[in-house]
């Protein structure tokens, strides 16, 4: 009953989309769409992936219940599906142009509608969808092999990186644009520049924007909710983002076709999304797989690469590059990694604590003093005999967050995560439109009307 109240509703949202944004408007019917079609396709699906023998074990429950495993792939499957149908719908103000005839697509009557100048198709605009879809669709088959057959990491780092090649060919041919402008006159002055130019570094960087989104996602894990809920978090940020370019900017600015972009690709994200939070959040009656996390993170890096804006993207991921860098010493092999580092999970009172790495071997003198020194801090929590570290908790911001708070139930500590992503998040949005226009003399938020 509430789904077909939702479809007859989207339905009316898709077809009553006029004006400037349309296209914005349809995608938010077609994200309620993506979302009934998720909402119906999961639990139809959950019996055929246990039969087929996807599944694990919820370690952090008295009865460690069986649970189908990769059940990401069905809202990412749906979000393709979406996309493909929502091409003429972002596209229609050129679609309905008579074009000359005889082969000859680039000529066509010009329309004023709206006050907007509608000539030649944007052959353009179309090629950087289609890269998109492209990408995603690679980096999905990619999700998919890791759950089944459990790619090694230094096997499957790069390769999101190869899946957005079409992306930086399509930012190469049109936009191109590799420097970065110089903060402050104080630098300025000592660069003799307000711009550097980086030139191949920046598609460098663009790559590796590819490849931490991702695998970002993937590495803060492990808590019912929390992969699907952090990728949720991040899109709303991101709509925040570009919310503030279309109450502010004129329509004929760049950075609102940009942002549009980038919120017809959010939107119907956020619909599969939360149909899938709904069967992931505690107690979890679905497992999402790594799919999902690099479903969602590549469709960050698209959004922030062929949106212009992939620097600013990465404030929205600060949490997620500090479980990066405190998870190094584990990930590198300088500290005792075990394969799980998921929270412990007391049975007794329900409740999770920080689960702990043993130190087997003894430290090198100086790691093991800037271990005591960031115990201080408390951003560790060691355990001592005869002066030695003999264990400590394992280096992930979920485990971090126990030393802080406390141990908690598992839908607590999930909460608690993605309350302090959004709030540095949005913290972080504002310092990138205030702060940024101080230390650049620049921020095209703020272009006059």
């Amino acid at each position: 009953m509430i789904n077909g109240a939702l479809l007859v509703l989207a339905i009316v949202i898709i077809y009553t989309a006029t004006g400037f944004y349309r296209a914005l408007q349809a995608s938010i019917g077609f994200s309620i769409v993506g979302y009934i079609g998720t909402d119906i396709l999961i639990p139809k699906l959950i019996p055929l992936f246990i039969k087929k023998n996807f599944i694990g074990k919820d370690l952090s429950k008295p009865s460690n219940p069986i649970i189908p495993e990769t059940m990401g792939a069905v809202p990412a499957v749906v979000y393709l599906f979406i996309m493909f149908f929502f091409i003429p719908f972002l596209f229609y103000k050129y679609l309905v142009i008579g074009t000359a005839g005889g082969g000859n697509r680039d000529a066509g009557i010009t329309l004023l509608e709206e006050d907007i100048n509608v000539e030649m198709f944007p052959h353009d605009k179309l090629a950087s969808y289609l890269s998109a879809i492209l990408t995603l669709e690679s980096t999905i088959l990619l999700g998919i092999a890791d759950d089944l057959f459990d790619i090694k990491w230094r096997h499957k780092f790069f390769l999101p990186a190869i899946a957005a090649i079409p992306l930086l060919i399509v930012y190469y041919v049109d936009f191109g644009i590799t420097h970065v402008l110089v903060p402050t006159k104080f630098l300025q002055n000592y660069f003799g520049t307000t711009l550097i130019e980086l030139g191949s570094l920046y598609y460098v960087y663009m790559g590796s924007v590819a490849i931490f989104a991702p695998n970002s996602i993937n590495i803060l894990a492990g808590v019912n909710g929390l992969e699907t809920g952090q990728s949720i978090v991040i899109g709303i940020l991101l709509l925040i983002n570009d919310a503030c370019y279309f109450i502010s900017a004129q329509h004929n600015s760049p950075a609102i076709e940009s942002h549009l972009f980038s919120s017809v690709l959010v939107l119907p994200f956020l619909g599969v999304a939360f149909a899938l939070l709904k069967y992931n959040w505690y107690p979890s009656r679905v497992f999402v797989g790594d799919v999902f996390c690099y479903f969602s993170g590549i469709i960050f890096a698209v959004v922030g690469i062929l949106g212009h804006f992939s620097k600013t993207l990465l404030i929205f991921l600060i949490p997620q590059i500090f479980n990066f860098v405190y998870s190094v010493p584990q990930l590198f092999g300088i500290i005792p990694c075990p394969r799980h580092r998921l929270p412990r999970y007391n049975k007794e009172n329900d409740l999770m604590y920080p689960s702990l790495a043993k130190i087997e071997k003894p430290l090198n003198k100086s790691i093991e003093n800037v271990l005591k020194f960031l115990a201080k801090l408390k951003l560790l929590y060691i355990i001592e005999k005869e002066g030695k570290i003999v264990e400590l908790n394992n280096l992930t911001l979920i485990n971090l967050t126990l030393v802080w708070f406390g141990p908690m139930r598992e839908d607590k500590l999930c909460t608690t995560i993605l309350i302090v992503q959004f709030l540095i998040g949005l913290f972080a949005l504002i310092l990138r439109h205030t702060l940024g226009l101080w230390l650049f003399g620049y921020d095209n938020l703020w272009v006059p009307n």
